[in-house]
């Protein structure tokens, strides 16, 4: 998931939203570490489950790291400012994107995250894009447009 990260940080440019969608520990926060490393930040990067954002202030862009799981209701969302965030000027990494439902922007690219098949190490992936971002950030991953990977 870090390699992955590492790969998803290289075509990662300011405005992009990134959805993260797995069950708990299939590995969301371990890649969000991924791409905030790649990117050039130090230091630990944890889930931030309690405080729903934790922000990087990059070189070249702010990223903000979302972690909705304990989120109660979207609504809280727009208590929080949650639009200023997705300003064009950041990358947005929001991890359980589907309790903010109503209120988030769209992805430009959704990951979801499973278990392998046949109980093989590792993880399945399925990559979406869902805007032009989203699809140029995919192909240069070698998707070639294809809604998934694994």
């Amino acid at each position: 998931m870090l390699a992955f990260g590492k790969a998803i940080a290289e075509g990662l440019r300011p405005g992009m939203t990134l959805y993260l969608q797995g069950t708990l520990g299939m590995g969301k926060t371990t890649l969000s570490r991924g791409i905030v490393h790649a990117l050039g930040a130090t230091g630990a990067v944890k889930s931030p489950t309690y405080t729903l954002v934790e922000p990087y202030q990059l070189a070249s862009f702010p990223l903000y790291h979302f972690d909705l799981y304990r989120l109660g209701d979207p609504e809280e969302l727009e208590f929080m400012g949650i639009r200023d965030y997705f300003d064009g000027r950041a990358v947005c990494l929001v991890e359980w994107p589907m309790r903010g439902q109503g209120v988030l922007p769209a992805a430009d690219i959704v990951i979801t995250i499973g278990e392998a098949a046949d109980a093989a190490p590792g993880r399945d992936l399925l990559l979406e894009a869902g805007s032009a971002a989203g699809e140029a950030l995919l192909q240069s991953l070698g998707q070639g447009g294809a809604p998934g990977a694994d």
